[in-house]
């Protein structure tokens, strides 16, 4: 019965995170829209989201929520909701370059 508490709260806690990683980033930066990212990586600007991934060793088996490709002072930086296997939800803010 213990296991499954986390469990429920789970879903809650990453609609919070997300909610909140929404809200921080419209405000706090400029994000590029999905033709904006599809141009910068087809030109080499930025690394694509599987090499960000793979270099910031993420699980292939993560499940990704969400992505935003956003300026923070000068650089880029995706923003990535994840969902790992064991149900853990995290916010991750990578380098896209």
């Amino acid at each position: 019965m213990k296991t499954l508490f986390p469990l429920r709260l789970a879903p809650l806690a990453l609609a919070l995170a997300l909610a909140l990683l929404g809200s921080g980033a419209a405000q706090a930066q400029a994000c590029l829209d999905n033709r904006q990212i599809q141009e910068a990586v087809a030109s080499g600007q930025i690394m694509s989201l599987d090499a960000v991934l793979a270099s910031a060793g993420i699980d292939g088996s993560a499940k990704v929520l969400n992505v935003a490709v956003c300026d923070e002072g000068g650089r880029l930086v995706y923003h990535i909701g994840v969902l790992a296997a064991s149900g853990e939800a995290q916010n991750l803010v990578l380098s896209a370059q």
